[in-house]
């Protein structure tokens, strides 16, 4: 019998998710589509994954989870290639699957990196996004869920631990006590005191708690990159999109952490076109990204996600938005060529991976010495910059 497949898009959580899914599935014949639905295009993926899974394993079950199996149900399920629809919330129980309830098997093969669910959902309402009909309300698991779905990753040799969640830094607030995301980082660093890395997925920036910002900004085994969900430069529009923050917050917290840290290194989500965008609202957007030195930027031309109510605004045409991104994404490959050039002659401690390349503590990619195995910790001084890559 086949090995079951899961294939993949979207966010950090997906991918996590699925490492369990698949480890839920073993032995059977199926393939799973663990799909995303933040813009249309994580659509249109989603819909192309489906038909190309089903042309490669024409026998196999095929399955669709994760968000857009929420957002555009009716659309997959009257997909021919679609033997069923697992439902969003419930994709971690064997039931689901139509297989007997069982625990999860530790995970066999050994991992450069592990990445480990601790929150699930999102209680905010941004006037972009889907994500709350996809994931439904926040949900955190325990300290002690978290340990204990951490262990088998650190027993099976990761080096790393990655913390992801829909909304990461919300991380407690449902618990409890309502411990914050500091307190689960400080305990995770505790439990696993040999673990070489901790790295954080996407942060809210206003949900930092203190605990958690000393973390980021003075724990060496805590990694120094932070990815801020920001989505935009300009005040109007993030008021407009419904965000928390303003621009002054962003800019306040990425220059504590720089003060204190100053070899961290900063992602960022940006939104190109958002409804109502004027030139001038643009122009600020591109501006952040050299005011917080972005070198890690995801940027999403906006598109309408049905029942929001940025689909509602007044939208900016499309050949627009296309073009506002490309000079978006033009700033940060500028802004990160500038970065990776300065880590030329410096040494690094790379996280070795499959390939022949590897992961600094900022997330630059390094080519490693051949012959050392995936999985090692090794120190490397990039000589030269080539084609985004450290050598």
């Amino acid at each position: 019998m086949s090995e079951p497949q899961v294939i993949s898009l979207g966010c950090r959580l997906n991918l996590a998710e699925s490492e369990r899914i698949g480890a839920l599935l073993t032995g059977e014949d199926v393939v799973v589509i663990n799909s995303c639905a933040v813009t249309n295009e994580a659509v249109r993926q989603t819909r192309q994954a489906i038909r190309r899974a089903r042309a490669a394993r024409p026998l196999a079950r095929l399955l669709v989870t994760g968000c857009a199996a929420e957002v555009e149900r009716e659309q997959l399920a009257a997909m021919p290639e679609v033997d069923g629809l697992i439902a969003n919330a419930a994709k971690l129980d064997a039931r689901s699957w139509n297989i007997a309830p069982r625990p999860f098997p530790a995970l066999a093969r050994a991992h450069t990196r592990g990445f480990v669910m601790v929150q699930n959902g999102c209680d905010h309402a941004c006037t972009f996004c889907v994500i709350p009909q996809g994931r439904g309300p926040s949900r955190s698991l325990s300290v002690a869920q978290v340990v204990a779905q951490a262990e088998p990753l650190v027993a099976g040799g990761a080096q790393e631990l990655v913390l992801t969640g829909v909304d990461l830094t919300s991380w407690g607030h449902d618990l409890p006590n309502a411990p914050r995301l500091g307190d689960l980082v400080a305990a995770l660093l505790a439990a696993f005191p040999r673990l070489p890395r901790l790295r954080l997925s996407s942060l809210d920036g206003v949900e930092i708690d203190p605990l958690l910002l000393d973390l980021i900004a003075g724990e060496a085994r805590v990694m120094p990159h932070v990815h801020l969900s920001l989505q935009h430069g300009h005040d109007l529009i993030l008021k407009r999109m419904k965000r928390r923050h303003t621009r002054a917050d962003a800019l306040q917290l990425v220059q504590h952490l720089k003060a204190r840290r100053p070899d961290i290194a900063v992602g960022a989500d940006l939104i190109a076109g958002f409804p109502t965008e004027t030139e001038e609202h643009h122009t600020a957007n591109l501006a952040i990204i050299a005011e917080l030195g972005v070198v890690h930027g995801h940027v999403f031309p906006y598109s309408p996600r049905p029942g929001t109510p940025a689909a509602r605004m007044p939208q900016v045409d499309g050949r627009t938005i296309r073009a506002r991104a490309a000079e978006l994404r033009a700033a940060v490959t500028r802004q990160r060529g500038a970065w990776l050039q300065s880590l030329v002659g410096t040494p690094l401690e790379v996280l070795t991976e499959r390939g022949g390349t590897g992961y600094a503590p900022g997330y630059a990619r390094v080519v490693v010495p051949a012959g050392v195995p995936a999985g090692t910790i090794v120190s490397v001084t990039p000589t030269h910059l080539n084609e985004g890559l450290l050598q």
